[in-house]
């Protein structure tokens, strides 16, 4: 009886843990169904989906006057997922004929077990038109973009460049990457367990977003004006390489920035012959090849430092001026050279200047006049002006991997060093610190910040950002900025530097010719810092041309540079000429009306330019006939000059 009833209370309590076992699994189930169904059916949805990602269109990169100078050009990506392929023979021999890449790479692609496998990146709508219109199973052909740059090398070391991924590599195009990269979409294909797609199944599309576009202070006219000029002085003189930056004084909006030779931003991995040398690119190895490639990159307006040479005397000559240890009506004396402790320093007149005053010493460039003023300032407050002027800092412009200045510390400055320093030399900044400088001490006593960045846009066209930079007042007084641009004003009229002058536009300006380190070796720097109108400056232009064979002086080489350039965007800026009796006199000798070419062919125009002009004609668009032009009709030039013709 025990045993029945022990057996009864065992089979009571089984049933029991039954039925409770079936209301937690009903419960369970209640809670699946109702409450997170959802969630599950997305979960069971993505282990169906395969997705594909669609590119987003990148923001456009535009000048100062809304040229497109970064645009996007439409190309496809063609990717295969293995699982669909139904005759992988066929897929890999089409695929390699039409891309024209080797059977073997695309075989192993075809071949590898994955869930999708890209074939090729940035080909061409036409030539995936063919694939799509094969319709090879397994074969995906979407969507993409690829950057393209209207210009070829125009600003090439400024603008930069993306990668296959559409991510960007150098310059602004890295700088504003956060801004310019869209938000990708996305192609979501259902699938069965094995991965092969359901037919007559809907695809769930996500749209990518485009990103926003990128205002510059860059000028595609002024761009094209400072690199033909740069070009020709490279070729003439041999040169290593020339650079030239075009600035604005007042708020530092960087105009152009030019370094010849320049390289393809379409074909950004294509060595110039100027970067290749002797080599063969054929036989490079990867690591040297690299080595190649970011050297062309470089750009050593903002990644390298130099001595300045004689433009840094307009830093020195400031801060005297600053300190009151000097008047223009000082007299000094330069017999060829001072002597410095046990060193003999010499003037580039080996002869020497003799007697002179500062305005004198400074249109003449007279080393011992410097020296004796570096003297009179001393070293504790000659440092304090460098860093015054932005010399010890970076400018702070928005381009990647910008350089610092190398100076001495104030423990080591002897008077020697004192002596070198005073004439830009024994110390090193980066072209943009000297041009930085340099504004200060001509503009009111303001530092700016060079950029380019001037604002950011969304798509549908709305300003989204301002862009600001730091301004700072009080560099210098007033007083002491209009005696150095009376003082540079001299330099070009009378001075070093009248090579760039040009009759009725009021150049001001300082020479230089640097030694590069090691010294003796006959490689040399020649430059020419200018800025215009003198009373009012507007526009600042530097030129260096690094390592020129033969004659090597900046007064006699840089200084034409900048004044050809000077007399090209000053008018096109609407900067008028302002010319005395004598000049007029002159300049009406050599001067032509320019007759009216809109309307007319381009070839109507070309005729009608070669019969008055033996300068350059510049077509900008890509229309047949024109719509304005620049100079204006009926506007005097000199004989000479340069036309603009802007095409429908």
């Amino acid at each position: 009886m025990h045993f029945l009833s022990y057996q009864k209370r065992g089979l009571l309590l089984l049933l029991t843990l039954l039925i409770a076992g079936m209301f937690v699994i009903c419960g369970r189930l209640a809670y699946f169904m109702i409450f997170v169904t959802d969630r599950y059916a997305g979960r069971a949805q993505e282990l169906h989906e395969r997705e594909r990602s669609i590119k987003a269109e990148r923001g456009l990169i535009y000048d100062r006057n809304g040229v497109v100078i970064a645009d996007n050009k439409p190309v496809c990506t063609i990717s295969v997922i293995h699982n669909q392929i139904t005759d992988p023979e066929e897929v890999i021999a089409k695929l390699s004929e039409i891309l024209e890449l080797e059977p073997e790479t695309v075989r192993k692609r075809v071949e590898k077990y994955s869930s999708i496998e890209r074939i090729k990146a940035n080909v061409p709508k036409e030539t995936a038109d063919i694939i799509r219109d094969l319709n090879l199973d397994g074969v995906m052909v979407d969507e993409d973009y690829k950057r393209f740059y209207p210009y070829g090398s125009l600003a090439s070391k400024v603008l930069g460049f993306t990668g296959s991924d559409n991510q960007g590599i150098i310059g602004l195009e890295v700088e504003y990457d956060s801004y310019l990269q869209g938000i990708p979409g996305k192609i979501l294909t259902l699938t069965t367990a094995h991965g092969l797609e359901i037919e007559n199944a809907a695809e769930n599309r996500e749209e990518p977003v485009g990103g926003n576009h990128l205002h510059t202070s860059l000028d595609v006219v002024i761009q094209q004006y400072a690199q033909q000029a740069a070009e020709k002085v490279y070729e003439a003189k041999s040169a290593n390489r020339v650079s030239v930056i075009v600035m604005n004084p007042q708020n530092g909006e960087l105009y152009a920035m030019v370094n010849v030779p320049e390289f393809d931003l379409n074909e950004p991995y294509t060595l110039t012959a100027a970067v290749l040398g002797e080599n063969d690119e054929e036989t490079l190895t990867g690591e040297k090849k690299n080595e190649l490639l970011n050297a062309m990159w470089r750009n050593p307006c903002i990644n390298d430092t130099y001595e300045p040479g004689s433009a840094f005397k307009i830093v020195t000559a400031t801060a005297a001026l600053e300190e009151g240890v000097v008047r223009l009506t000082d007299q000094f004396y330069c017999p060829g050279y001072k002597l410095v402790e046990d060193r003999t320093i010499r003037c580039h007149k080996v002869g020497g200047h003799g007697s002179e005053d500062f305005k004198q010493g400074i249109m003449n460039s007279c080393n011992p006049v410097f020296m004796e003023i570096g003297a009179r300032i001393g070293a504790e407050r000659f440092l304090y002006y460098y860093d015054k002027l932005g010399l010890t800092s970076r400018t702070g412009v928005d381009l990647p991997g910008e350089a610092n200045s190398i100076l001495h510390k104030l423990e080591n400055i002897k008077a020697v060093e004192l002596a070198t320093m005073s004439f830009g030399q024994s110390f090193q900044i980066t072209p943009l610190q000297l041009m930085r400088a340099a504004s200060a001490a001509v503009n009111g006593g303001k530092l700016i910040t060079p950029h380019f960045g001037v604002s950011i846009e969304n798509a549908e066209g709305v300003t989204i950002k301002t862009l600001r930079y730091e301004e700072s007042e009080g560099a210098v007084s007033e007083q002491t900025s209009q005696t150095m641009r009376e003082l540079l004003e001299a330099v070009v009229a009378e001075g070093t530097g009248k090579r760039a002058y040009v009759a009725g536009l009021h150049i001001g300006g300082k020479t230089a010719t640097s030694e590069k380190l090691p010294r003796r070796t006959g490689r040399y720097i020649a430059s020419f810092l200018g800025f215009a109108p003198a009373s009012d400056p507007q526009v600042m232009v530097l030129v260096m041309i690094d390592e020129p064979e033969g004659i090597y002086y900046g007064g006699t080489i840089a200084a034409p540079v900048a004044g050809e350039i000077f007399e090209n965007i000053l008018p096109y800026l609407g900067i008028a000429a302002d010319y005395s009796e004598q000049e007029l006199k002159d300049y009406a000798l050599n001067t032509v009306a320019v007759p009216d070419f809109t309307g007319k062919s381009i070839k109507e125009a070309k005729t009608g330019f070669a019969a008055y002009s033996e300068g350059e004609l510049y077509l900008i668009g890509d229309g047949d006939k024109v719509k304005e032009q620049f100079p204006l009709p009926g506007e005097y030039v000199n004989e000479n000059s340069d036309l603009i013709l802007y095409l429908e």
